[in-house]
C-alpha cells in the first residue's frame, strides 16, 4: 500500500512529467524547422519555403506562418521570395537538435532497433528527452561500439 509520502512523490513526478511534455511541445516545431533548414542548406545550398512544405507535408501558408514566428523569435532570417537563413541562434539550435537526434538514433540502433525504425522513433523521442537521459543514451551507445 502506498504511503502518503510515496503518493505525494508520484504526484510530484507525474506533474513534472506533464510540464516537461508541454514545454517540449512548445519548442518541437521550431526545432524541426531549424534542423530541416540546416539540412536543406547543407544538401542543396539553400532552404526555400517550397522545400519545407514538401519535407513536412504541409501547405506553404503553414510554413510561412511558422517562419514568421521563427523570424520574430530570432532563429531565421528571410526576405520575401528569397531563401531562408539561420541566425547564429538558429544555427546553434539546429546543431543541438542534430546532435540530440544522432545520439537517440545511435542508442536505439545499439539496442537492436533497425536503422529505419530508429530514425522514425528518434523524431519523437528527441524532443522529449532530458539532458540526463540523453547523456546516458550517449554513454550506453558508446560502450556498445
Amino acid at each position: 500500500m502506498a504511503t502518503p509520502s510515496n503518493k505525494n512523490l508520484r504526484t510530484e513526478v507525474r506533474s513534472a512529467a506533464f510540464e516537461q511534455v508541454r514545454e517540449a511541445h512548445q519548442t518541437e516545431t521550431a526545432e524541426d524547422y531549424v534542423e530541416m533548414i540546416a539540412d536543406l542548406i547543407a544538401e542543396k545550398g539553400e532552404a526555400r519555403v517550397v522545400d519545407l512544405a514538401s519535407a513536412f507535408g504541409v501547405t506553404h501558408a503553414t510554413v510561412n506562418k511558422t517562419i514568421a514566428r521563427l523570424n520574430k523569435e530570432g532563429f531565421v532570417t528571410n526576405e520575401k521570395y528569397r531563401s531562408l537563413f539561420l541566425t547564429p541562434k538558429g544555427q546553434k539550435m539546429a546543431e543541438a537538435c542534430k546532435s540530440r537526434h544522432e545520439i537517440v538514433v545511435g542508442f536505439l540502433k545499439s539496442i537492436g532497433v533497425s536503422a529505419r525504425t530508429a530514425e522514425l522513433d528518434a523524431e519523437g523521442v528527441e524532443h522529449h528527452i532530458s539532458p540526463e537521459t540523453l547523456k546516458a543514451f550517449a554513454a550506453f551507445a558508446k560502450k556498445k561500439k
